[in-house]
């Protein structure tokens, strides 16, 4: 027997995030890139927190809060919400669809792209 199909992890577009947090929602948003890509382009209001550390700095996820975690394009971060979920991280953990490269394209055009 092959291991379980991974399952599903939830996805929200940049443009849903756009009006979720123009609407006003609490949710708090984690970038799992390298700091040289975050000094590229980031996400206003986000927490940086690479790939690699994201088990050690578990604790600086409000499990309380919905989530959004991204990187340049949502494979990282996909990583980064199976392994927080594999460590029993009980918050609800989305992944941005296409990462900080679709919110350039999708929200703000002055995010630069690399």
């Amino acid at each position: 027997m092959g291991q379980p199909a991974t399952q599903q992890i939830p996805e929200i577009t940049a443009t849903q995030l756009r009006q979720r947090l123009d609407s006003g929602e609490d949710i708090q948003i984690i970038d799992v890139r390298e700091a040289h890509e975050v000094a590229i382009a980031a996400i206003p209001n986000t927490t940086h927190i690479p790939l690699g550390q994201v088990l050690n700095r578990m604790s600086e996820i409000d499990p309380n809060r919905e989530t959004v975690v991204h990187c340049k394009m949502g494979g990282r971060s996909a990583k980064a919400i199976e392994a927080l979920k594999r460590s029993g991280f009980a918050g609800n953990l989305l992944n941005l669809k296409g990462g900080i490269t679709a919110w350039s394209n999708e929200v703000d055009p002055s995010v630069p792209r690399y």
